[in-house]
C-alpha cells in the first residue's frame, strides 16, 4: 500500500542490492582521488626539494648539509650489517639454486652466467631497496608523522623554516645517493659469497669465476641495477614522507601510516622494478 500511496520503494540494502553496490563504488571513488592526490603531492615534493637544491642558497636557506651527511650515515653506514648479512645468505642461495637447475641440462658450470646477470640486475637493487625501505622508510614516515602530531612542522612554518627543505631534502639527498652505494655494495657481497660456494662445490678456482664474470657482465648491466636503485630511494623516501604527513589519530595513527608506508614502498619497488626492466630490455 506504501508503494501505491507515492511513497518510495526501501532501498535494497543486501550483499547483491543497489544501496550496497553504490557504497562499494563510492569507497572504490575515494581512494582513487585519494591516489591520485598522493601522487601529485610526491610530484611537487620532488619540484620543490630540486627547487631548494638549487636556489635554496640565492634564498638565504640552503640544504643543511650535516643534517644530510647525518642522513647518509643513517640509510648507509649503518645499514651495511645488515644488508651484508642477507647479501651472502642470498648470494649462496642463488648458487645452490643455479648449480641444482643446470644440473639437469649437465651445464652446471654455465652458472655463473646466471648468478652475474641476476645479483647485477636483478637482487642487488631489489633486496636493497626492501631493506632500506622496511629499515629508513618506516622510521622517516615515522619521523614526520611524529612531527605532525606534535605540531612541529607547523612550528618550523612558524619561525620561517620550510619544512620541505628543513626535513625532506636532506634524506632525498641521502637516499638518493646511499641506495645506489649499498646496492653496489650488496653486488659484491652476493658474488662473493656466490663464489665462495660454486668453487667449493664445482672445484672451480675463484681466478676463473671472477675471469667469467667479467668476461660476461658488461657495464650496462651494472649500471642498470644502479639506476634502478636510485629511483627506488627516491620512491622510498617519496612514500614515507606523505604517509608521515597524514599522519592523524595520535600515536596509533603514526603506527597505522608506518606500516602503510612500508608497504606501499615494497609495492612501488616491485612495480617500478617490473616496468623498468620491461622498458629496457625491449
Amino acid at each position: 500500500m506504501a508503494d501505491v500511496a507515492g511513497q518510495d520503494a526501501p532501498e535494497d540494502d543486501g550483499w547483491f542490492g543497489f544501496g550496497a553496490v553504490r557504497r562499494m563504488l563510492a569507497r572504490l571513488g575515494q581512494r582513487a582521488v585519494a591516489g591520485v592526490a598522493e601522487f601529485g603531492f610526491g610530484a611537487v615534493l620532488l619540484a620543490q626539494v630540486a627547487r631548494w637544491i638549487v636556489v635554496g642558497s640565492k634564498l638565504e636557506q640552503p640544504v643543511r648539509v650535516p643534517a644530510t651527511f647525518e642522513r647518509c650515515m643513517e640509510v648507509g653506514i649503518r645499514a651495511i650489517p645488515i644488508v651484508t648479512m642477507l647479501s651472502i645468505t642470498i648470494g649462496v642461495m642463488l648458487a645452490i639454486q643455479g648449480i641444482y637447475t643446470l644440473k639437469i641440462f649437465g651445464a652446471e658450470d654455465q652458472v655463473v652466467v646466471g648468478v652475474g646477470f641476476a645479483v647485477f640486475r636483478e637482487f642487488g637493487p631489489l633486496i636493497t631497496g626492501i631493506l632500506v625501505a622496511g629499515r629508513t622508510g618506516s622510521s622517516l614516515a615515522a619521523r614526520i608523522g611524529t612531527m605532525r602530531i606534535n605540531q612541529e612542522l607547523d612550528a618550523l612554518q612558524v619561525m620561517g623554516i620550510e619544512p620541505v627543505r628543513f626535513v625532506v631534502a636532506p634524506a632525498l639527498i641521502a637516499m638518493t645517493f646511499m641506495v645506489p652505494v649499498l646496492t653496489f655494495w650488496s653486488d659484491l657481497a652476493m658474488l662473493a659469497a656466490a663464489g665462495w660456494y660454486i668453487s667449493m662445490e664445482l672445484g672451480m678456482s675463484l681466478g676463473a669465476y671472477v675471469n667469467q664474470l667479467r668476461d660476461l657482465v658488461r657495464v650496462e648491466d651494472v649500471m642498470h641495477g644502479l639506476y634502478k636503485s636510485m629511483l627506488f630511494g627516491i620512491l622510498i623516501t617519496l612514500v614515507g614522507v606523505i604517509n608521515g604527513a597524514n599522519v592523524e589519530g595520535g600515536a596509533e595513527g603514526v603506527g597505522r601510516m608506518t606500516t602503510r608506508s612500508v608497504v606501499l614502498s615494497i609495492s612501488a619497488i616491485i612495480i617500478t622494478d617490473m616496468i623498468f626492466t620491461y622498458i629496457t630490455t625491449r
